[in-house]
């Protein structure tokens, strides 16, 4: 597909993915505005979910490496029909439209033009860091997930996702003389957050902690770490006022409420044009009960990512809730960032699910007898040479003794550098990546290869250990992007990198022209 089609079909609103088949490091340095990371060598465990239309057209590029080559037949083999490779590749690309770095770059550079329009109010770490330590009459709503919040977090700092604000803020700042924080790691979920309490009219002063904890840390302020504190009660004496002024706001902005009939006809339609259908509450609601076919996407980090659970641009999304403010809430940014973007309630589709839903995945296939299990490999561990291909940062955390890292796009040049001559055995996570890269394996050397039936895990369920002390990168360790916004041990010089590049987003936006963006 030549570029200049693709950017067509962005500017119309048409369907199209567009899939970066390297690694997330090197995506992560120069991709495509709308452009989604699925490496190579994830693609089986990924894609049903990012694309769950098989007849959805899609493109696929590299930057010379050959991976779009090897991407296209295997997402052909999973049964989509319309895959095609962006011509030109990456270099091509960049002769027609801007290039971008980072990741999740529409999400982040939405959040930088809702304050350029809206001139969202911010205040600096140390203007902020004296309301904290004076003010007493003032909350910090963290709207980061939990997690991220409990590695570190500012002090007064209480977990609030993005998504919850609107639906939870009136409670926890009963009074409209209370003054509001809202901070993230870094700019959009900040932003976001903090324009989202003034679009659901709350009366507070209400501001964004300007650069999150990234400006915090540069500004030599310290972090908590540890924090658990977390507003989880539904509200009461305030939802009547959260869900009239949701309604009132999506209804200006033009978010679609659906009766049962009009879903249904979404439904039906589904093999034409893609759907896809989230639930944005707590991942503890979902768990505990959510509609038949929806997934779990909490709206904050929907909005902050969107890329990661929709794989492709123009396709139709409808959002759960069982409150009408978060749903109504998360789908007006993203009807503004070019969604087409419904809501439903339980009306319409009634919560008869429980627990969290396992990612699509083709049927593993049947190594016969490559399979090795973890009883006979222990028995004998020195006559194998044992290749672990999970993600890195799992690898780093703890891998079977003796275990070397391996990308399994890069088999052809990495599994030459294994030291000895005998069998190899792959790993993964729980064994399915290791059997889905077998092929590619035996075609890379003349070896013998084996797969660890049930990977990782079935080596630590009979309770033996995990080496963390002695790593060995076989691989360049680049598939995964060190976010400088994420952890507590980054470099100075990375985060005042992170927010230099999220300041000029607006601009390089403005140039490239296809988002379709459009702040009310």
């Amino acid at each position: 597909m030549p570029p200049a089609e693709l950017r067509r079909r962005w500017r119309a609103g048409e369907e199209v993915a567009l899939l970066d088949v390297r690694e997330e490091g090197p995506y992560s340095l120069s991709h495509p505005f709308f452009a989604v990371s699925l490496p190579l060598s994830q693609i089986e465990l990924r894609i049903l979910d990012l694309i769950p239309r098989l007849t959805a057209p899609i493109v696929v590029y590299d930057d010379g490496e050959g991976y779009a080559a090897r991407a296209v037949p295997r997402i052909r083999a999973l049964g989509y029909s319309d895959v095609s490779i962006l011509d030109g590749g990456l270099a091509g690309y960049a002769r027609f439209g801007e290039v971008f770095r980072d990741v999740n770059v529409p999400s982040k550079a939405f959040g930088e033009l809702v304050e350029a329009v809206r001139h969202t109010p911010s205040l600096s770490a140390d203007e902020a860091k004296a309301l904290i330590e004076t003010e007493s009459n003032l909350v910090v709503l963290d709207a980061r997930r939990f997690e991220e919040y409990r590695t570190m977090s500012i002090p007064r700092g209480v977990s609030v996702p993005g998504g919850e604000l609107a639906f939870r803020a009136r409670e926890i700042a009963p009074s409209a003389e209370t003054t509001i924080i809202v901070n993230c790691a870094g700019r959009t979920r900040s932003i976001i957050g903090t324009q989202s309490l003034i679009n659901a009219g709350l009366p507070n002063r209400i501001y964004a902690l300007r650069n999150g904890t990234i400006g915090w840390t540069l500004a030599g302020h310290q972090v908590e770490r540890g924090k658990a504190a977390r507003f989880l009660d539904r509200p009461q004496t305030s939802y009547a006022a959260a869900l009239a002024d949701a309604k009132a706001w999506a209804e200006r902005v033009g978010v679609k409420l659906l009766d049962r009939a009009a879903f249904e006809r979404l439904r039906a339609e589904q093999d034409q044009r893609t759907l896809y259908c989230l639930d944005v509450r707590t991942p503890e609601e979902y768990a505990t009960s959510h509609p038949d076919g929806f997934v779990s996407a909490p709206g904050g980090q929907l909005v902050q990512a969107t890329d990661e659970w929709v794989g492709i641009r123009g396709a139709r999304l409808v959002l759960f809730d069982d409150d009408g403010v978060r749903a109504r809430m998360t789908a007006s940014w993203l009807v503004q960032m070019g969604w087409d973007a419904s809501i439903v309630g339980p009306d319409v589709v009634a919560p008869s699910e429980s627990g969290l839903r396992a990612a699509r995945r083709p049927a593993v296939p049947d190594i016969g007898a490559a399979a090795i299990g973890a009883d006979e490999f222990a028995a004998h561990p020195s006559a194998w040479t044992i290749v672990d291909l999970t993600r890195s940062p799992a690898y780093t955390t703890g891998h079977i003794p003796g275990a070397h890292f391996v990308l399994a796009s890069r088999f052809a040049e990495d599994l030459a550098k294994l030291p000895g001559d005998g069998a190899i055995v792959l790993t993964s996570e729980d064994g399915a990546e290791a059997a889905l890269a077998l092929p590619d394996a035996r075609t890379a050397t003349a070896r013998d290869v084996r797969v660890l039936v049930g990977g990782t895990r079935a080596w630590t369920a009979s309770s033996r250990e995990l080496d963390r002390d002695h790593l060995s990168w076989i691989s360049e360790p680049d598939d995964v992007y060190k976010r400088p916004y994420e952890g507590t041990d980054n470099a100075a010089q990375a985060m005042q990198a992170y927010i230099d590049w999220e300041l000029q987003l607006v601009a390089q936006l403005a140039n490239d022209s296809v988002s379709n963006f459009h702040v009310v």
